[in-house]
């Protein structure tokens, strides 16, 4: 899950990564952190409460790349040097054992249907 924002950037790392076939959704998410309540510096105290209880929704892109086991560690850091500010809301990236994958044109399965 990435920002909307580092969608370009994404893409084009991981193309120069030699990792240019994925998948992007708009989804929309939030995560335990108030990133919004920083922005609220200048917002009357009482009103503060009822801000942070709200919880909002964010629109971020999810990505899905399935790659070979021998390239998990580029994809990861690939993903991470694009989308990383050190702030609220830079993503999250969960890595999933997949069992097999199958090319629905030729009927070919296994890893060589990553590429």
């Amino acid at each position: 899950m990435i920002r909307i924002a580092k969608m370009s950037e994404t893409k084009i790392a991981l193309s120069e990564a030699g990792l240019p076939s994925f998948t992007a959704m708009p989804v929309l998410g939030r995560g335990k952190g108030h990133g919004d309540l920083e922005k609220a510096a200048d917002v009357d105290p009482e009103h503060l409460e009822l801000i942070s209880e709200m919880p909002r929704l964010k629109s971020k892109r999810m990505i899905t790349l399935v790659v070979a086991d021998e390239k998990k560690d580029l994809a990861v850091e690939t993903i991470i040097k694009s989308n990383q500010t050190g702030k609220s809301g830079d993503g999250k990236i969960f890595v999933i054992d997949t069992v097999d994958s199958v090319r629905v044109r030729t009927g070919e399965s296994g890893e060589e249907t990553l590429d």
